[in-house]
């Protein structure tokens, strides 16, 4: 019985390791399959060439050229740091004049910065507003609590 044993025993594990392999080589062509699927799948996609109107090309023509002008001694449109916030709007303007595309980067800028101190100047100035009437205000109920405070003594002292 024990030689009918380890027969049985051996059959199981050989059975076992063949259907191992099995599955393994069916693991491995599933993976290859996808693979195999997905290159297919990435060989379909055709990327259309852009179409570009003649309009679209002579724009980008003119912006080439335009920077292909500039040389080392000319500037860019862009103030100095020392040049006030007129002077930067009039070299911004003159920039702009020679070129078909408006840099209006800075004139933003320096609006954004002229309409932010506007606006806290604004602010200062309502707050000032209002501090000084909340002192009137304050100034007045004290005159008021101390002529109420008189009132009250006097009446005391008219009823000894």
């Amino acid at each position: 019985e024990e030689d009918l044993l380890n027969d049985v025993c051996r059959e199981v594990v050989e059975k076992w390791s063949e259907s191992q392999s099995v599955d393994a080589k069916e693991e491995k062509e599933d993976e290859i399959q996808a693979i195999a699927s997905m290159m297919e799948k990435q060989a379909r996609i055709v990327v259309k060439p852009k179409e570009v109107s003649q309009e679209e090309k002579q724009r980008k023509a003119a912006l080439l050229a335009q920077y292909a002008n500039v040389t080392d001694e000319e500037e860019y449109p862009f103030p100095d740091p020392d040049e006030q916030d007129g002077s930067a709007a009039t070299a911004v303007n003159t920039g702009s004049e020679k070129s078909l595309f408006r840099n209006t980067n800075v004139e933003d800028v320096v609006n954004a910065r002229k309409l932010e101190r506007e606006l806290l100047r604004d602010e200062f100035q309502k707050k000032k507003e209002q501090d000084k009437l909340q002192r009137e205000k304050d100034k007045l109920a004290k005159q008021e609590r101390k002529e109420k405070e008189k009132k009250r003594t006097q009446k005391g002292e008219r009823k000894r």
